[in-house]
């Protein structure tokens, strides 16, 4: 049997490197590992970590096509990040000019969540621990 230990990152793609950049670091708090400039593909690769986990690989490219988030399609449908308490995250959130959807209960954990989404609409989910 296949032995997985972790997800070791989630990779996603961006349309304006420096808005989801700052969205990233400034506004979820993520912390830069490292930054590199491929000149050979004109991109960008950023990596980030959460709590000294390396967790996300930003990259930008040129004229990358548009996701689609509504209707749900095939493929990623959020990322869902674990967070203390989702009414602190949305009072937060509501500090940085970013809107969330109404506080949710979860019908099998009795858990909140509520969903957000990046400056390309990818939704991301905060589930309250």
């Amino acid at each position: 049997m296949l032995k997985i230990n972790s997800i070791h990152h989630i990779a996603t793609i961006c349309s304006d490197y420096a808005v989801s950049k700052h969205f990233y670091t400034e506004v979820l708090g993520f912390e830069i590992i490292r930054e590199v400039y491929r000149k050979e593909r004109d991109s960008y690769k950023l990596d980030l970590m959460v709590n000294g986990v390396y967790a996300i690989e930003l990259f930008s490219f040129p004229n990358p096509p548009k996701r689609i988030s509504q209707p749900e399609a095939t493929g990623l449908r959020h990322l869902a990040f674990e967070v203390e308490s989702v009414s602190e995250t949305v009072k937060h959130l509501a500090s940085k000019n970013i809107a969330s959807e109404p506080i949710r209960i979860d019908e099998f954990t009795g858990k909140k969540f509520t969903f957000i989404y990046d400056p390309d609409d990818l939704p991301i989910e905060f589930y309250e621990k």
